[in-house]
């Protein structure tokens, strides 16, 4: 493999956050080095992303780590679909990061680059210190999981990213954020269990758990066995994708973050659950009739439980955290379809979905800032005080609610044209299903609006003496590229959509990555490798 060949990119959405997140440890009490580390690998691993995005519209782009061939070696696959979610992981990875400096989630009280601060400074800087390279961690296990060749690859993509997120829910160490964290981390726990003996069991049925290799060989393995490996990694990727009625911990979780640690798991760690529910349900799963009927209606219940709980809700916060899990439910609709109509619509979705829904979050600290509070009883007239703030919340919650011509709208149609096209009794109940949740996600979102902007304000928001008059102007910026970002998706939702339809081709179909990964043909599968010689060895 050359220097500059484009296999070289590949690892690089993983190499380059993890040396970034050594160097900013090592860095810890110099603040600006931090920054600029963090913002430097971050741009880096997007730009590879944007790279392998193209590249992979020719085809999967398949590096052996370290030259020894899979699957004796570890494998890392970019193709379109993996591309496009690294891509679009990396743009709300950078935006966050950016407002996150601006609040000062990483910045420590007392000291900037002063060794002299005192022990009280001190105390006080330990959490805060790890914040950017607990960060780049997340970025790396993210990009990981998505880029992941094999399963065990996927379950350490999945445990890195989740190390990360466990520090970060925790940052500031209040009780509130504690309990939170500790019950965000049974649940991981369980659901690493969960994984890793489905992982196990994959093993032991086929002798392999490289993904194209376990796609030519589980369609061998007896049909019980193989149901059973297929129904335990859907729990495990259920639960971190928060599937009803796998959901219940993330409401109760999220909200207690700080703003951009909310934003960036609303965005992000859902999406990962769905990713691995998608890559394997089309890839090694194909065509299980059963399976996509239990999937179907779970993820009519999913929609409908979710936004009921978000209706009943009166902290925007927690309105949200319900949003998310309701429209976790779009996705597995279109996943459960089994079609290559009803995967792309599920990709779109879950491409819009991260845009938006991280937005959301970011303008919801905006609106704690300036409000002093995130609870809707207690906020008013902001529209007035701080219209600016106003038509940041309005636009990516009108694109939420799949306002025309917005893309949620356009991924929604998408959904609802192949449920329709399907025709079956349960594809017609998941488009109603829709169409209801849709309708109560407007009215959530129009009443969130209603009494956070529109009505009588309170004295001390008029006076500015609750929350800050003035919003950083740091702050500020990545939401409104957010913004920016959300609005774009519908600009060029044509070109975004006919990708999204050739990923979810090559994602169905299955034969691309399979030959991408083994492209000896008749050597399929042998692990054989220049680095392993001698008689014996494979």
């Amino acid at each position: 493999m050359s220097l500059w060949s484009l296999e070289t990119l590949v690892p690089l959405p993983v190499l380059v956050p993890l040396f970034g997140a050594g160097l900013t440890l090592a860095l810890h009490r110099h603040v600006r080095a931090q920054r600029a580390i963090s913002v430097a690998a971050i741009a880096i691993a997007l730009a590879a992303s944007v790279a392998l995005l193209v590249a992979a519209d020719d085809g999967p782009v398949v590096v052996e780590i370290g030259d020894w061939a899979v699957p004796v070696g570890v494998g890392l696959v970019a193709d379109r679909l993996a591309a496009l979610m690294l891509t679009v992981s990396g743009v709300v990875m950078l935006c966050v990061l950016l407002y996150s400096m601006a609040q000062g989630v990483a910045d420590s009280p007392g000291r900037d680059d002063d060794p002299d601060a005192d022990e009280e400074a001190q105390s006080e800087v330990i959490p805060v210190a790890i914040y950017h390279p607990t960060y780049l961690v997340l970025a790396a296990g993210v990009a990981d999981a998505f880029l992941a060749g094999d399963l065990f690859n996927l379950y350490v993509g999945f445990e890195i990213l989740l190390a990360a997120s466990y520090v970060l829910l925790t940052v500031g160490g209040t009780g509130e954020r504690i309990r939170a964290g500790s019950v965000y981390v049974v649940v991981a726990l369980l659901s690493s269990v969960l994984f890793l003996t489905a992982v196990g069991f994959a093993y032991a049925a086929t002798g392999t758990v490289n993904i194209a290799q376990l796609a030519e060989r589980l369609p061998d393995v007896d049909p019980a066995v193989r149901l059973g490996i297929q129904l335990l990694l859907l729990l495990a990727f259920g639960i971190k994708a928060a599937i009803f009625p796998l959901s219940a911990w993330l409401p109760d979780s999220y909200p207690t973050a700080p703003a951009p640690v909310t934003a960036v798991f609303a965005g992000l760690l859902t999406k990962v659950g769905v990713y691995a529910i998608l890559r394997t349900q089309t890839l090694l799963f194909p065509g299980h009739e059963r399976v996509e009927q239990v999937l179907m209606v779970l993820a009519v219940l999913t929609m409908v439980v979710g936004i009921l709980g978000a209706v009943a809700q009166d902290d925007v916060k927690r309105l949200l955290s319900f949003t998310l899990v309701s429209h976790i439910g779009y996705m597995i609709f279109g996943i459960a379809l089994a079609s290559e109509a009803g995967t792309a619509a599920a990709i779109f979705y879950v491409v819009h979905h991260i845009t938006v829904q991280t937005t959301l979050f970011l303008v919801v600290g905006l609106v704690e800032r300036r409000g002093g509070s995130t609870s809707l009883d207690r906020l008013g007239g902001l529209a007035k005080v701080a219209p600016g703030l106003a038509i940041l919340f309005f636009v990516p919650a009108m694109n939420l609610a799949g306002i025309p011509p917005l893309s949620g709208f356009l991924g929604k149609v998408g959904l609802l044209e192949s449920g329709v096209a399907d025709g079956s009794l349960l594809a017609w109940l998941a488009v109603i299903g829709s169409v209801v949740t849709s309708l109560l996600t407007l009215y959530a979102l129009v009443k969130a609006w209603n009494k956070a902007f529109w009505q009588a304000p309170s004295q001390a928001i008029v006076e500015g003496t609750t929350g800050e008059a003035v919003l950083p102007r740091g702050m500020v910026g990545p939401t409104a590229a957010m913004v920016a970002v959300g609005l774009a998706l519908t600009v060029v939702a044509g070109p975004l959509y006919a990708y999204s339809e050739r990923a979810a081709a090559t994602s169905m179909d299955g034969r691309t990555y399979v030959d991408s990964v083994f492209p000896g043909g008749a050597e399929r599968g042998t692990g054989s490798s220049n680095d392993v010689v001698g008689e014996g060895h494979p």
